[in-house]
């Protein structure tokens, strides 16, 4: 990596700030969750998000040039595993504690490796073994001590667990489309296109809100969209290997979160399962580090 963009601490501090980001956004749609339908709160997430990343763009004066591409249809089905994506995981969240919903996301770099062994022809390597076991292994902790519980609860687990591979595979997508595309426009198009799939929702039934309701709708898509801005620069300003032990703390937001606000203490199952997950998604994620890592010399 070149001087230009080896910058870890500006990468850390980033890492940082886009997982306050992302809980400030996790924690706005759970507090609408009860009296906003589904679509409704992806639409206002995603149709808000569009003004940080669009002032970002004309910032790095990539717009609209960067908009142009080579790969419609790479970007359909990128958004649109990404929209089903985040209808799953606002579902989980309005079941389940934004630190568990949170949890839950990490599982994607996991699903990544396996999906690459699975559909891709990828060799099962003793990372993807490892990583994999301590997934089944977190993931158990923390279902397995409710499933006699809260039925709603059950299903928040598995929603969660559905967003992450729906994620896996909108990323899977990305990865391929993200030699020809840059990283604005596989942006801008994604939130255009959630954005559009909770407006198709709008016949379904939405409902008039509160002053105080719109302002969390319009900050859930603000403090997204300003996360994905955080992290891709996080991304390009430091190496995957140096940001990992940094998912440990991005989830001490949520959990603090769900203290302050919702009045939740994690559970048992969440504090054995939290060092079990973020290690195996850790582990998958270097070794997708190592094994790019010849491409780029």
């Amino acid at each position: 990596m070149d001087n230009a963009t080896d910058r870890p601490l500006a990468g850390i501090v980033l890492r940082l700030m886009s997982g306050i980001l992302f809980t400030g956004m996790m924690v706005c749609v759970k507090a609408v969750s009860d009296a906003v339908p589904l679509g409704q709160t992806v639409f206002f997430r995603s149709a808000f998000a569009l003004l940080p990343i669009m002032i970002f763009m004309t910032w790095r004066r990539e717009f609209p040039r960067a908009l142009v591409t080579r790969k419609p249809l790479g970007h359909l089905v990128r958004s649109g595993l990404g929209a089903a994506a985040m209808f799953a995981s606002f579902a989980a969240v309005a079941r389940l504690p934004v630190a568990e919903a949170t949890l839950l996301a990490q599982l994607s770099p996991v699903a990544m490796a396996v999906g690459g062994v699975l559909l891709l022809g990828e060799r099962f390597t003793l990372h993807r073994a490892a990583a994999f076991a301590l997934v089944l292994a977190g993931v158990a902790a923390l279902v397995v001590p409710d499933l006699g519980e809260s039925r709603g609860q059950v299903m928040g687990y598995g929603l969660g667990v559905l967003a992450a591979l729906l994620t896996a595979g909108a990323l899977v997508t990305v990865r391929r489309i993200s030699r020809t595309e840059t990283a604005a426009s596989i942006a801008f198009y994604f939130v255009l296109v959630t954005a559009l799939a909770g407006l198709a929702t709008l016949p379904l039934g939405w409902v008039a809100v509160s002053g105080q309701t719109l302002a969390l709708l319009v900050l859930a898509g603000l403090f997204g969209g300003a996360a994905h801005i955080c992290m891709t620069l996080a991304l390009r300003y430091a190496e995957v290997s140096r940001l990992a032990p940094f998912e440990y703390v991005a989830l001490v937001w949520p959990v603090l979160a769900d203290l302050a606000i919702f009045g939740l203490a994690p559970s048992s199952g969440f504090l054995v399962a939290l060092p079990l997950v973020l290690g195996g998604a850790a582990l998958a994620a270097l070794e997708g580090r190592r094994l790019t890592r010849p491409l780029r010399q």
